[in-house]
């Protein structure tokens, strides 16, 4: 029975991305709860390539917004984790592929007169982001959470660099 406790404790604990991302969804008026639940389930599992994506007259479109609808929930997540200067403000940019590989690029804006900082290059063939089950999604979800976690704290350190500099 201890063991049973021990590796319990050293499982780490991982959100459940959909119902946040889900959330979201429905928290910025994007869409109604049975339409985000359905949209998410529609695009998120079924088998590779996503037929959805591929198959709209405007595919550059639908893409751009799946990728949004999937990433803006993280970054949110992540910036709230991290506290940052109230100037600060991080973006989400995409650039859509129908044949290859999409980018996501996410950039913290510290404020004004302060450089910029790419926090996450991820590329990705939008239709081929398509999950098993829920679980993968999540720990999909999770990686990129934590990558950003780390890099917000590592960009929150140059800030607070530079305002020590200034203040100097």
């Amino acid at each position: 029975m201890p063991k049973k406790l021990t590796s319990v404790r050293k499982r780490s604990r991982i959100r459940n991305w959909i119902a946040y991302t889900c959330e979201a969804l429905v928290a910025s008026g994007a869409m109604p709860t049975w339409e985000a639940a359905s949209y998410l389930t529609e695009n998120l599992f079924g088998e590779k390539p996503n037929p959805r994506l591929l198959t709209p007259s405007n595919p550059h479109e639908v893409t751009a917004q799946l990728l949004h609808r999937l990433y803006q929930p993280i970054v949110e997540a992540a910036s709230r984790d991290v506290l940052l200067p109230s100037a600060s403000l991080v973006h989400i940019f995409t650039d859509i592929s129908l044949t290859g590989n999409s980018a996501v690029l996410v950039v913290l804006f510290p404020g004004r007169h302060k450089p910029q900082t790419l926090l996450m290059l991820d590329a990705t063939k939008a239709w081929d982001l398509v999950f098993p089950d829920a679980e993968s999604f999540n720990v999909w979800a999770e990686e990129r959470y934590r990558q950003l976690v780390n890099a917000l704290r590592r960009a929150q350190v140059d800030v607070e660099d530079d305002g020590l500099k200034l203040a100097v």
